[in-house]
């Protein structure tokens, strides 16, 4: 017990001085590395046979069994990773992502402080250039939100709080944003997850984090866009998140899972899978076809999936 106050005292003194006094302000941020470096090093050896090319929207949702960790490159490649994995997933991520030929990050989210989530995230932090770090505004007691802060504080980085109506990018043709969390005093820790929409042209993914049915409802009265061609599940496929309301307002042609094979939680729940079925979305299971990578370049969306992580 005195560990877990000890761990939790510490947590809080870190989260305060990351997060500093204040919320920053939405506002649009200009695009990075224009003098011309580049956060993908065309040159290198990309994971496998994948080809990276700009002008193309590439969102890799990463097989780290029941966990999550989606690496978002841009259409100017500027990159976005959001979520790590659990703690022994994070070698694996940053593997993957130096085997892309990516040496900086500019977006690192961490959807909310459970460590299927944020796990591997200071491995990352350690390996790559981050330029700026999301996350709710909610402390865990726990030695991995603990390691991740001191992790952070180590390359002088400060958290932007991830809230509903910070917009990260809006430029024509591309907009990124976070469309929850959009209240505070949750009583499950899930719920403070950051959703973020990604809008390229004509396509839009969301991506949902753990959230569940309280904030998808808040969502669906916010009024928020919430329509978009691809949905990464809440809560693993959980049968506490997307609700009917919820996909009836997202219709997503898409629907990708992150859970493990055979996993304790029993994810996915058949409550969920038949609810995706009945919206018409075709469904992608990280535990069955492995690492799902989608691509849009503005005409085409594309699906792949099988590709390894850290191999």
């Amino acid at each position: 017990m005195k560990r877990i106050i000890v761990l939790g005292l510490i947590a809080v003194m870190l989260a305060v001085t990351l997060w500093g006094c204040g919320i920053e302000t939405p506002q649009v941020q200009a695009p990075p590395g224009k003098s011309g470096e580049s956060a993908v090093d065309d040159v290198g050896s990309p994971a496998d046979d994948i080809q990276l090319s700009a002008g193309e929207l590439s969102v890799h949702f990463l097989d780290v069994g029941q966990a999550d960790s989606i690496l978002v490159l841009l259409p100017d490649r500027r990159v976005m990773l959001v979520d790590g994995g659990n703690n022994a997933d994070g070698p694996m991520v940053v593997q993957y992502l130096k085997r892309l030929g990516i040496t900086r990050i500019h977006y690192l989210v961490g959807t909310h402080p459970h460590e299927d989530h944020i796990g591997g995230l200071d491995d990352v932090i350690g390996a790559f250039d981050v330029e700026k770090v999301y996350m709710p505004r909610v402390a865990h007691n726990t030695r991995t939100y603990e390691d991740l802060l001191t992790a952070i504080k180590a390359r002088n980085l400060k958290v932007t709080p991830a809230r509903a109506g910070l917009v990260l990018v809006n430029e024509p043709g591309l907009r990124v944003e976070f469309l929850a969390p959009g209240g505070s005093g949750y009583e499950d820790l899930n719920e403070y997850s950051a959703v973020i929409k990604i809008t390229y042209i004509n396509r839009s993914i969301l991506l949902t984090g753990d959230a569940g049915f309280e904030s998808e409802e808040e969502m669906l009265a916010s009024g928020a866009d919430l329509d978009a061609d691809v949905l990464k599940v809440g809560h693993h496929g959980s049968r506490y998140s997307t609700s009917d309301e919820f996909l009836e307002a997202v219709s997503p042609d898409y629907a990708v899972i992150s859970c493990g094979k055979d996993n304790d939680y029993g994810h996915p729940h058949e409550e969920t899978i038949s609810r995706l079925a009945g919206h018409g979305a075709r469904i992608l299971r990280t535990d069955r076809e492995g690492t799902v990578i989608i691509t849009y370049d503005g005409r085409d969306l594309k699906v792949r999936t099988g590709q390894p992580v850290g191999k």
